[in-house]
């Protein structure tokens, strides 16, 4: 199996591009953003970002043995006397997307793209471990979704491997069709149009106008998507992509039913398609996530794997760390879902709470959701309708916008009591005797709610 390399005819071909001490090139296999990571046979890119210039350890790049560094050509002046093979280019960030399309087309890999507002990050993690059945698989790590992160992604999978999944996530108009360029993918699936990154996309439709990017570079690379016909704004899609539907009310490919619930909240699923019927428990809490793993067995399907095969992979998959982690621990079943918050994913979680019949008593710690721009107030407002259907019956908030919900729950027959700072309620929460119950703590990622969890595991083993 011939391994990947980057040759000087690839830099060469770099837009923009002018080289510096060619002869001394031999070709890489290894690209990188991190001078940590430069190895023997690397490309260094210096990428300017928040915190650090990547322009600051070129040095340090080449004395570890990079086979070249790729910097802006603002900054050639510093490295005039090097050495080294050096690469200018207007913009190092564009220059990252280029090398990583190169890195593509040099791949033999069967590529998927996943976009959405919610359900994104879980679907890629379990259809990783489905297809991983038949499969050599790379998948997106951490949190590498965006302009940057989806070339290292890219550059993240070799000749060994067979399928890449990438999910692609933006905030704010471009990032999406800018991404699916790169990664021409070969198969597409969005997840769902929600509010979500409303103070740069504006509205929904401003969503869904950035999520189809995807389907479109995929129909321009002659391939496949995935449309969830659940949603009523992806469902008209049907009529302009090659696609496979599915769904759980509506006519689709793949049709999918909920056949009811586990003690601790769990769903029983049901699955069929012209081929094949079966059904299975999924492993993650909520309808929405049974929603996700359907999606996940529709592409596994579609990919030739059996119902052996994927009932087995169900087997093996866990939950995403701060994804509705629920750990249960003596009279108290504790749910982590403190990654990030938006109004959908929200309203997800009181749901997966009320199918929970272990404990009746349901609690929830909720913080701020961010990036909703001239909608907070309204949609932290309408959280209160879902808290009272989910019968959610005590609310404990953090957060100048979670202000908005506690005034709106003020005259319901819910406890609700709104903490000024984090001291206030993690004083609460030390001294509330936690018996009985089911507790789900949930909000944006800026307000750190975990540390709500690690209070509450410590009070809890204690």
């Amino acid at each position: 199996m011939k391994k990947i390399n980057i040759t000087l005819k690839d830099l060469f071909n770099l837009p923009t591009a002018s080289i510096y001490n060619p002869d001394g090139y031999k070709s890489a296999a290894h690209v990188t953003i991190d001078s940590r990571d430069v190895k023997p046979n690397s490309i260094f890119v210096a990428i300017k970002g928040e915190k650090f210039d990547g322009h600051d350890f070129v040095d340090e790049a080449l004395v570890k043995g990079a086979n070249a560094v790729i910097i802006n050509e603002s900054e050639l002046k510093k490295y005039e006397n090097c050495d080294g093979t050096i690469i200018t280019v207007e913009n190092t960030i564009h220059a990252l997307g280029d090398l990583a399309n190169t890195w593509r087309k040099k791949l033999s890999v069967k590529v998927i793209g996943i976009t959405g507002s919610n359900g994104k990050t879980t679907i890629k993690e379990i259809l990783s471990v489905l297809i991983s059945e038949k499969f050599k698989v790379q998948a997106t790590v951490r949190n590498n979704n965006n302009h940057i992160g989806v070339p290292l992604t890219i550059f993240s999978c070799n000749e060994k491997h067979q399928i890449l999944i990438a999910e692609t996530g933006t905030n704010h108009f471009g990032e999406i069709s800018y991404s699916s360029k790169i990664l021409q993918p070969d198969f597409a699936l969005i997840t769902n149009i929600g509010a979500s990154h409303l103070e740069y996309l504006k509205n929904l439709q401003g969503v869904k106008k950035e999520k189809i990017a995807l389907f479109d570079e995929t129909e321009k690379n002659k391939g496949l998507v995935f449309i969830n016909v659940d949603d009523a704004r992806l469902k008209p899609l049907t009529n302009k992509y090659k696609n496979v539907s599915f769904g759980f009310n509506n006519n689709a490919d793949v049709k999918a039913s909920i056949k009811g619930y586990t003690n601790d909240g769990k769903t029983i699923l049901h699955i069929q398609n012209k081929k094949t019927s079966f059904e299975c428990v999924s492993p993650l809490l909520g309808e929405h996530n049974a929603k996700n793993l359907t999606a996940a067995i529709v592409i596994a399907l579609k990919l030739g794997l059996t119902k052996r095969e994927i009932l087995n992979g169900i087997t093996k998959i866990t939950p995403v760390k701060q994804r509705l982690n629920a750990k249960i621990f003596e009279n108290v079943l504790l749910i982590d879902d403190t990654y990030n918050a938006n109004p959908q994913s929200m309203r997800a979680a009181f749901e997966a709470v009320k199918m929970i019949s272990l404990y009746p008593p349901k609690i929830a710690i909720l913080g701020d959701m961010f990036e909703l721009g001239t909608e907070s107030q309204k949609e932290h407002e309408l959280l209160a309708v879902s808290i009272k259907k989910n019968k959610i019956g005590e609310v404990y908030l953090l957060g100048k916008e979670m202000k908005f919900l506690a005034e709106k729950l003020q005259g319901e027959k819910i406890i609700c009591k709104h903490f000024a700072t984090r001291e206030k309620l993690g004083n609460f929460i030390e001294k509330y005797a936690l018996q009985n119950s089911v507790v789900l703590v949930k909000g944006s990622r800026g307000m750190k709610m975990e540390e709500f969890v690690y209070q509450i595991e410590r009070k809890l083993q204690n």
